[in-house]
């Protein structure tokens, strides 16, 4: 029991690491969204470099690497009526840089035909942290099932 605990706190810890490490920093570009009044929604990470998961674009004539899951959100919160931009942090703030990115990068841009609602439902390949924490969830409860089904109990 003690091994599995120290196993899954160790995983959880690993994911919140992940997780500290995608925080905004000063110079990181995001998409983002925002309601008419300007209030924040929610936003999407955009890359510099290229890695596995990410395909090269465009937004307003700058190149990026983005993940399919991104362009499917925007594609969505623009159909929800928010307003979508890219935007840069400064350090002391963001920076909107370019309006309307839904309409300068879509999923077929990519070569996606799939509806962006099922890229978002989890149809395409690359995982969350939300599912590898889903994951660990039921690691653990996998075990602790087995034990009082054993007789050991908690």
């Amino acid at each position: 029991m003690k091994l599995r605990l120290a196993t899954l706190l160790a995983a959880l810890c690993a994911a919140t690491v992940s997780h500290a490490d995608s925080l905004p920093k000063p110079g990181d570009y995001y998409l983002i969204s925002r309601d008419h009044a300007g209030k924040f929604i929610g936003s999407h990470k955009l890359f510099k470099n290229e890695s596995a998961d990410t395909k090269r674009v465009s937004y307003c004539g700058n190149e990026y690497f983005v993940r399919d899951s991104s362009v499917a959100w925007t594609e969505l919160e623009a159909e929800f009526g928010h307003i979508v931009h890219v935007e840069f942090n400064f350090g002391k703030g963001w920076r909107p840089i370019c309006a309307n990115p839904e309409r300068e990068v879509t999923l077929a841009d990519l070569g996606i035909t799939m509806d962006a609602r099922e890229v978002l439902a989890g149809l395409s390949t690359a995982p969350s942290t939300a599912s590898r924490l889903a994951t660990i969830g039921a690691m653990f409860r996998t075990s602790v099932f087995e034990k009082s089904e054993s007789g050991l109990g908690m």
